[in-house]
């Protein structure tokens, strides 16, 4: 009897894994044809759009002034007066400094002094001439003496000039680095002055981007100065040899600067854009790889709901979180972007959101059920990215 009872218990053990096996199969079949076949799968769309795309050809550069030049004295002479302050904006000829020139301002009114009296002279001379008193070899050597008089004040008003420097084009002044009173000799450096209201870029690029390069090609720059600023100039030269050493020529580009945020002798990245089209763009999140290829799940709407339409698309260059669609797609189709990993090929999906439009109305766009079909694509697009 014992022994009997040990069997049915062994069977009635038997007999309830088999049940719980069946049920679990059968439940599992179900919860896989929902999710595959009868149950669409709620996801989040994204209707291609059209980016601005370019290839890109990238550099550093260093930032110059338009016109740059070190203002310094011709002669040696003591400060009398500075015109100006450091970092002050100057027009084109503004007086900046004035050297001591009392001995040549001497010898100029001496030397105007002389020609004055020289010119009346000749007045006296020319009348003697007309009537007959003088002969003409004394009004030909009373006017070379004029011409003496009139040289001589040029020369000395040329020296009395060198004595006052002036700004030889509009910009602004560096830091002055003479004082009043101090002797200072042709070469020593006064201040700097520099044209910014535009900035020429000088940036190397390896020969081998040379057949793609060419004046007026527009260029992007950037500075780690204003991280969030981005900088437009076009291209204006290139050097017309090619350095043997780094086997890179130069290119200079020109950035537009009145409101006079760069300075010379910047860092700054270059891009070089080239081929600049308009194309479609998806995001990142809706492409599905496989090897060597790129798919896309497109929604179709059709008679019995929309579904998942496996595509291969051809990428090319990407834009921040955007990458460019080659071929494969058309503006405004609408691509799952968030829920494809949940997704196959023909199978029927729900929009639940649309990233890049307002959800239409009775697509689970409204009210507490499309609260509730989002809440339940979020769920499943983090579950298929883990």
């Amino acid at each position: 009897m014992q022994r009997a009872a040990f069997l049915i218990a062994v069977l009635a053990v038997f007999a309830f894994m088999a049940l719980a096996v069946g049920l679990r199969a059968l439940f599992s079949g179900d919860e896989a044809e929902q999710g595959w076949g009868g149950r669409a799968v709620p996801v989040a769309v994204y209707a291609v759009e059209t980016r601005e795309f370019a290839d890109v050809v990238e550099a550093l550069g260093t930032a110059g002034a338009n016109e740059s030049v070190t203002v310094t004295a011709k002669v040696s002479d003591t400060i009398a007066r500075i015109n100006f302050d450091s970092g002050e904006a100057v027009e084109a000829g503004q007086i900046l400094v004035e050297l001591s020139a009392a001995e040549e301002a001497a010898g100029l009114s001496e030397a105007r002094a002389t020609l004055r009296e020289t010119e009346r002279e000749i007045a006296r001379i020319r009348d003697l001439t007309e009537r007959g008193v003088a002969p003409q070899s004394r009004l030909d050597e009373a006017l070379a003496a004029l011409e003496r008089a009139r040289a001589r004040v040029e020369a000395i008003e040329a020296r009395v000039a060198d004595r006052i420097i002036r700004a030889p084009f509009a910009g602004t002044v560096g830091l002055r680095e003479v004082s009043p009173g101090e002797l200072v000799r042709p070469g020593d450096p006064i201040a700097r002055l520099d044209d910014t209201r535009i900035i020429k870029l000088d940036f190397t690029v390896p020969e081998r981007f040379l057949s793609v390069l060419e004046a007026g090609m527009q260029v992007e720059a950037a500075t780690s100065a204003f991280p969030d600023a981005v900088f437009r100039g076009e291209i204006t030269q290139i050097d017309s040899r090619v350095d043997p050493v780094t086997r890179a020529v130069t290119v200079r580009a020109e950035i537009d600067n009145r409101d006079g945020r760069l300075r010379p002798g910047q860092l700054m990245t270059v891009e070089v854009r080239r081929d600049v089209r308009e194309s479609p763009a998806v995001p990142g999140s809706a492409l599905l790889r496989y090897g060597d290829d790129v798919y896309v799940f497109v929604v179709r709407e059709g008679e019995r709901g929309s579904r998942a339409i496996q595509r291969e698309v051809e990428l090319g260059r990407q834009s921040g979180d955007l990458l460019e669609v080659r071929a494969g797609l058309a503006p405004g189709e609408p691509v799952v972007a968030e829920g494809i990993h949940r997704v196959r090929d023909g199978a029927p999906v729900m929009i639940a959101e649309r990233l890049n439009a307002s959800a239409a109305e009775g697509e689970g766009g409204g009210g507490e059920r499309g609260a509730e079909v989002r809440a339940r694509a979020g769920t499943q697009t983090a579950g298929g990215r883990e």
